[in-house]
């Protein structure tokens, strides 16, 4: 009835108007009988009808928020009003339809321009159709939106209503509540007994004392504690805010220790292990554990943090320390020998595209076992190997070892296997996943910096990141084997040979143990003139070498050297190529990008001041310190060349 009568007066008001205009306008034409003086009221007739049209559609905007007040019987006005929280009614096309008065006063604050600052600012018609609840920010307030649907009349447009509720404090509480949760750190001086096994005691003291005053320094400013648990464990506990001031500032303790010299010559390093993100005492610490075996892994002088998407890493710039107590080989020989005495069928298996350290190894082992009466094989793709020679020579030995694909071992493996995986622990880049996949028992015998892809599974995990190669980790396990004699000299040339590629013929992390290991293959046979002659390449493959070589650019102390050449033997090439780049004065680093299945891959070395195993980890690769390699797939060459120089201007910048 109020509707019908409301168009009525729009309607009244209307004609009026229009009367007042036209009927003086008539009037004046038959009086005067002129056309030019009635043209005089024609701007008044037109500006009226303007008005007419206008005052419809502002009453027609205007008239829904009027009519819901009226519509509404009297219990639900008042109900509406008087809610503690922010209501506002939108319409489908989203015009404001109503608010209360709490919405008006805590939101609007303006009721001048108050619809156009809703739909502006806060979108309400997008949170209706997400039908789920929103945190949005809002005048320095934070607001839960919670939206539903109303029922509408049938001469109503539809409606949703949304309630907002402060939650500021809230949602302050919760960042106070995270940030205040406790983490647990663990830090470990490197080989503490190995550096200072021949140190006085005052020596001792004093580094003791400049340990405790520099993890001092590095808790000051935070509300944590720290305790001494052992003469080179220390555990800390701080809360979150403070971590994320300790990552930010990447750990700077590890440059701290490195100030602490032992003889005047021996820098102290710490390797720290961190549990982030936990949710008890309990599992940070188990974190904690977890980050440390990590960061030790890859060589200490680190500190590793545990994250949602694996872990992340601040540090790990030195060479670390070689370890001289052999402790631990006499018990890792114990343990595999019995793993191998149990198992009614050995498989040895390193990466794809082995090279002389993979294979070596493998032979080296294989010979130990074959000695043990124990069947053995070593499985590799043979069309994609890059230690061929070796193989080669291996088959014409006294006792040549078994060769055989990954296909072959598929159908010879059993419930028993023993598969001992050599030069590798990434799961990833094995000579076949499937058959680590298949073997029960696994066995890891591995020397590179470790990786988040590791394999977990292994019943024997001998890992030792300050050895040359697994050659030289070979050598020292079947010295502590309970064997009749002494392997085969061909099977120690193998192991030599693995050391020599891997050393650049004993030049680059060698180590006391290194050279004892070497030693003992002299002894027991090897020939350094055979393992010379594993080494040789043809005319063509050395012209091929010296290209890669030729089309070097020096960049920030690197050769990159970046070529399209596809041959059989470019990935040899590539390394060989990368070794030669390090006898360039000023070159510390080298990388050598070529041609591979779906991309393009990149051989990576170092003279050990530049860290090339983080720079291809970067790129989805890894390995060692000095030594390093990556895939890109999906890359033409000079986007591989791009990434490259990002990733290496960005370790200039955090240098």
């Amino acid at each position: 009835m109020k509707k019908k009568l409301r168009h009525i007066l729009l309607l009244i008001t209307g004609i009026l108007t229009l009367l007042s205009i036209a009927v003086p306008l008539v009037a004046t034409t038959l009086l005067y009988g002129s056309c030019r003086t009635a043209l005089l009221f024609v701007p008044a007739l037109l500006l009226s009808i303007l008005f007419v049209v206008q005052l419809f559609f502002v009453f027609r905007r205007r008239y829904p928020l009027n009519r819901l007040r009226t519509d509404m019987s009297s219990a639900e006005t008042p109900v509406l009003e008087q809610l503690t929280v922010p209501v506002v009614l939108v319409q489908e096309n989203g015009d404001v339809f109503w608010y209360n008065t709490q919405f008006a006063e805590q939101i609007l604050q303006d009721a001048g321009k108050g619809k156009q600052l809703i739909q502006r600012l806060l979108h309400l018609h997008t949170y209706a159709a997400q039908q789920q609840d929103q945190i949005v920010e809002f005048q320095d307030r934070s607001y839960k939106i919670h939206s539903m649907s109303c029922a509408a009349q049938k001469d109503t447009p539809a409606l949703h209503a949304f309630q907002f509720n402060d939650v500021t404090e809230l949602l302050q509480w919760k960042r106070d509540f995270a940030s205040a949760k406790p983490c647990v750190l663990i830090l470990v001086i490197d080989s503490y007994d190995d550096i200072l096994q021949y140190a006085k005691e005052s020596e001792k003291a004093q580094v003791s004392a400049e340990v405790e005053k520099v993890l001092e320094s590095f808790m000051t400013g935070t509300n944590g504690i720290i305790r001494k648990i052992e003469n080179d464990m220390f555990y800390a506990v701080v809360e979150t805010r403070h971590l994320r001031v300790m990552m930010q500032e990447k750990f700077k303790v590890l440059d701290d220790a490195r100030k602490i010299l032992v003889n005047g010559r021996i820098h102290i390093t710490f390797s720290i292990g961190v549990g982030f993100g936990a949710n008890s005492l309990e599992e940070s610490e188990k974190f904690a554990h977890q980050s440390l075996d990590m960061a030790l892994g890859r060589g200490g002088d680190q500190a590793a943090v545990k994250t949602e998407n694996g872990f992340c890493f601040f540090g790990g710039t030195s060479k670390g320390v070689e370890k001289k107590s052999k402790t631990k080989i006499r018990s890792v020989a114990t343990a595999l020998q019995e793993l191998i005495e149990n198992a009614d069928q050995i498989f040895l298996m390193g990466h794809r595209f082995g090279d002389l350290d993979a294979i070596g190894s493998a032979c080296g082992l294989a010979g130990a076992i074959d000695m043990m009466k124990k069947p053995v094989s070593i499985v590799v793709n043979q069309k994609n190997c890059l230690a061929n020679q070796l193989i080669q020579y291996m088959k014409k030995s006294e006792r040549p070892p078994e060769f055989i694909e990954p296909e072959e071992a598929m159908e010879r493996v059993s419930s028993n296997s023993l598969l001992i995986v050599v030069d590798t622990h990434n799961k990833d880049i094995l000579e076949s996943v499937e058959l680590y996949e298949a073997c029960r028992y696994v066995a890891v015998i591995d020397h590179h910096r470790k990786n988040v892809n590791f394999i977990e599974n292994a019943v024997l995990f001998h890992h030792e990141p300050y050895a040359s190669s697994a050659s030289e980790m070979v050598t020292e396990i079947i010295q502590y084997f309970r064997l009749d004699g002494e392997i085969p000299a061909a099977n120690a040339d193998a192991l030599l040979a693995g050391i020599t590629l891997d050393t650049k013929n004993f030049v680059m992390r060698t180590g006391v143990r290194t050279f004892e290991a070497a030693a003992y293959l002299r002894k027991i046979g090897a020939d350094t003139i055979q393992v010379k002659s594993l080494f040789s390449s043809t005319i063509s493959m050395y012209q091929m070498r010296s290209q890669i070589v030729a089309h070097a650019e020096i960049y920030h102390k690197s050769a990159i050297s970046a070529v399209k050449m596809q041959d059989a033997d470019t990935r040899v090439l590539a390394a060989q190529a990368a070794d030669e780049l390090l006898s360039i004065q000023g070159v510390e680093a080298s990388f050598v990008l070529f041609p591979d299945q779906n991309g393009f891959s990149i051989s990576a070395r170092s003279l050990g001041g530049m860290n090339v195993q983080l720079i291809m980890e970067e790129l989805g690769g890894g390995g060692h310190q000095t030594m390093a390699a990556t895939q890109i797939a999906g890359v033409t060459l000079q986007e591989a060349k791009e990434r490259l120089l990002q990733v290496l201007e960005a370790y200039e910048e955090k240098k």
